[in-house]
């Protein structure tokens, strides 16, 4: 009879154990100044997998309910509560969907790249069938830590592992590694050579449309030190065409466009907040 309520026991143990941390903590809350985040409990990964049976992935779909109701306050984030409780997370369960996308939003774009990283890498790990994380992650390594041959790497891995995606994220490396270069005629001999090596028609396409727009962007630089040379700074892209150094201005294929921005010509981006120059 004993051995038959054995598990409810532990159960009951367990949860009662919770609860009395948890109104132990909110009494200890109570003392403290309600203007400021708080420091929350985060209960090792050890600790959560006994409270639960052994069950670690009960363990980590709770955890991450509690943290995404209790890791924001007043519009704010609780870094330091998320990245342990996170982490937590990740050690329970690394393929858990719901913590590394929290994990990207709240910690990599909320200051703590490394801390969010380490999540995403245990999902890359974890997530074989999945190349949601190898994207966000290889982003994360270019963007915030600028380590392009570590995002190469890591965005081939999401290729392989999703074939309807493949070209894009391909292209995505090709372009990373094409802004490296500080000269305009080099990236343009990298462009040419990617695309005339690729074998996936879609991606052959997509890196002759970035060709298209370099040589654009080639022809432009030229015009202008050309018009400079006869006649000051250049005002504005028109003055290339009325001054016949261009028969018109180039088409930009992927319809962005070029500019002139403190006195050079530049390809036209789209603006994406936190991830301008």
């Amino acid at each position: 009879m004993c051995t038959r309520y054995a598990p409810l026991l532990v159960a009951l143990l367990g949860f009662a154990a919770f609860v009395s941390i948890t109104l132990l903590r909110t009494q200890q809350s109570l003392l403290v100044d309600q203007s400021r985040m708080l420091d929350r409990v985060v209960i090792a990964a050890p600790i959560l997998l006994a409270l639960y049976g052994g069950d670690r992935f009960l363990a980590a779909d709770l955890e991450v309910m509690r943290l995404a109701a209790t890791g924001m306050q007043d519009g704010r984030s609780d870094t330091g509560y998320l990245v342990r409780a996170q982490q937590v997370v990740a050690q329970l369960n690394g393929c858990h969907e719901d913590n590394y996308y929290l994990a990207n939003g709240l910690l990599t774009w909320g200051g703590a790249v490394s801390e969010g990283n380490q999540v995403l890498q245990a999902a890359v790990r974890c997530r074989t069938w999945d190349f949601v994380p190898a994207f966000f992650y290889g982003v994360n390594l270019a963007f915030f830590q600028r380590d392009i041959v570590g995002a190469q790497g890591v965005l081939e891995l999401g290729a392989q592992r999703s074939p309807e995606n493949a070209a894009g994220l391909r292209k995505l490396a090709v372009m990373l590694q094409a802004e490296t270069f500080a000269d305009e005629q080099l990236a343009l001999g990298y462009l040419i050579q990617q695309r005339d090596a690729a074998s996936d028609p879609r991606l052959h396409d997509m890196l002759d449309m970035r060709v298209s727009r370099l040589q654009g962007l080639v022809s432009l630089r030229e015009a202008q030190r050309r018009f400079e040379a006869a006649n000051g700074a250049l005002v504005s892209l028109e003055q290339l065409v009325e001054f016949r150094l261009l028969s018109a201005l180039p088409d930009d294929p992927l319809g962005l466009g070029y500019e002139l921005s403190g006195g050079k010509i530049t390809l036209k981006k789209l603006k994406i907040a936190g991830m301008e120059d």
